[in-house]
């Protein structure tokens, strides 16, 4: 602004900015500037996540998941099962049971044996060697005692499970065919064997039902062990 002819008024205006001196250029890093990322991470962290949607969709799966189970576990409860009826049988009963399988056991060699000594005694007849004609009679003393106490054990325990409804049939059907093989062994001891000595008819007819009772006798056993297992 001129405020005489040939001068300049080097006076500034009150508007123009004040300049300093120039500051010298420094590397040093600014500290809000180095903050910064620490500063935004802080701000993340402490902004509420938006929970508005996911606690109805999670709230949803949950609900749609549970539904059919808890169906199925009104359903299974409501089921009506009877229940079974507990029956008893005297303490003797498992002490007879044991009796009649050692019995039943000790009648297969005594089977073999009688098989070879009847066999030698029917080819030979009265030219048989001791050892046949003794062990003959000796094997039949035998077949006839361990009959003898397995008919009577038998048939105490079959009376006294009378009323278990278990295996019943199995029973039943074990004490008809081993009573069957005690028919054939009687006849076949008392009524034939002192036929069969002299004579040939008699010695075939006894080896026919010995063999029989023998037969019916190994089914019968047979039968009650493979039942056992099951």
């Amino acid at each position: 602004m001129r405020t005489g002819a040939g001068r300049t008024d080097t006076g500034r205006n009150d508007f123009s900015p004040v300049r300093g001196p120039a500051r010298p250029f420094s590397a040093s890093p600014n500290p809000s500037t180095m903050n910064a990322p620490a500063l935004a991470l802080l701000l993340t962290l402490a902004t509420p996540a938006d929970t508005g949607r996911a606690p109805v969709d999670t709230l949803g799966t949950i609900s749609s998941r549970l539904a059919a189970p808890l169906a199925l576990q009104i359903t299974e409860d409501t089921t009506v099962r009877r229940r079974h009826k507990a029956i008893e049988v005297s303490d003797w009963y498992a002490r007879r049971l044991r009796i009649h399988r050692i019995g039943a056991y000790a009648m297969i060699p005594l089977f073999a044996f009688q098989a070879a000594a009847g066999n030698e005694l029917y080819q030979k007849g009265s030219g048989a060697d001791d050892w046949a004609k003794t062990g003959h009679r000796v094997g039949a003393t035998g077949l006839a005692t361990v009959f003898g106490v397995n008919t009577v054990t038998g048939l105490w325990n079959l009376w006294d499970s009378r009323a278990v409804p278990q295996g019943r049939t199995k029973r039943t059907l074990h004490t008809l065919l081993m009573l069957a093989s005690d028919a054939g062994f009687t006849y076949a001891g008392v009524h034939l064997s002192e036929k069969a000595e002299n004579d040939a008819g008699a010695r075939s007819e006894h080896r026919k039902l010995a063999y029989a009772s023998i037969g019916t006798a190994l089914v019968g056993t047979g039968m009650m062990i493979i039942w056992r297992k099951d």
